[in-house]
């Protein structure tokens, strides 16, 4: 195994949910199945909404957290421009709660070798 395939949400919402992962986050459409479904290319991975059953509960508030690559002051500017408010934000990260309540964002941090050398000499000069 060696990378991500995709994530699904389920969602009982699933216009406010397709809506706020094109406009706000920038993924295209990779598939449209509506009303049952639609996908967004995530660049090697695809994010699955689908509708979910009814009496089906919808995760919400659970503290799992899905964060893409990206960089957050751009990020920032998307959420200023359609008045999201942030739900919290570290030196490389930027989260906000998604219509159904997950806890979402983006970030720069570091990750490979080079980024961790990277990293290391970043807080070493803060």
């Amino acid at each position: 195994m060696s990378a991500l395939h995709h994530l699904a949400f389920r969602t009982h919402q699933l216009e406010a949910l397709v809506s706020f992962y094109t406009e706000l986050f920038g993924f295209p459409i990779a598939r449209d199945e509506r009303p049952r479904a639609v996908w967004c290319d995530l660049g090697g991975a695809v994010l699955m909404i689908e509708r979910a059953d009814e009496g089906e509960v919808v995760t919400g508030r659970a503290r799992d957290v899905v964060i893409f690559a990206g960089e957050p002051a751009e990020f920032r500017d998307r959420l200023r421009a359609r008045e999201v408010r942030e739900d919290g934000a570290t030196d490389f990260t930027v989260y906000v709660r998604d219509p159904d309540g997950r806890r979402v964002g983006v970030s720069r941090y570091p990750l490979s070798s080079q980024q961790s050398d990277d990293l290391s000499n970043y807080l070493s000069k803060a």
